[in-house]
């Protein structure tokens, strides 16, 4: 059996992928876009907007197709599209986009500015912010009314 030397014995370090380490600023990057698009005043008004859109959205899809959506997003939108999921919560079809929007803004009513803009005030922003052939690629292998849904 040969030796090895120091250097052969261990396989090479993976560098942080970049999308990890420009999580926040794409973060923040994405969240002014959203404020911009909408016309809301501040972040935080952005960030429930685009929360109430991400789980408007999810609760139309199954386990598998969610997260084959979920790849899609950058980081901090993925944690934020999976976060304080209830499994237990029955899947809901695809509706008009009046009814969709009414359940958007229904997230935290008191604090929730979203316009009647809201669904595609975040795709826009969206689709800014990432690839949207990879976006395109995977909505369409999603049940029908995905790709309607994420249409700026």
């Amino acid at each position: 059996m040969a030796l090895l030397a120091a250097d052969e014995r261990r396989p090479a370090a993976m560098t942080i992928p970049m999308e990890y380490r420009q999580a926040s600023a794409d973060f923040d990057r994405f969240i002014l876009d959203v404020r911009d698009i909408a016309g809301l005043q501040t972040t935080n008004q952005a960030y429930t907007m685009v929360q109430a859109v991400l789980q408007t959205f999810r609760r139309r899809l199954d386990v598998p197709d969610a997260l084959l959506f979920a790849n899609v997003l950058p980081p901090v939108l993925r944690a934020l599209f999976v976060a304080d999921w209830d499994m237990e919560e029955p899947q809901m079809p695809f509706a008009g986009r009046f009814a969709m929007t009414r359940e958007v803004q229904s997230l935290r009513p008191d604090h929730n500015l979203s316009p009647d803009t809201a669904i595609a005030d975040v795709a826009a922003a969206l689709r800014r912010n990432i690839d949207e052939l990879t976006l395109d690629r995977v909505l369409a292998r999603l049940p029908a009314g995905a790709t309607d849904f994420w249409r700026a």
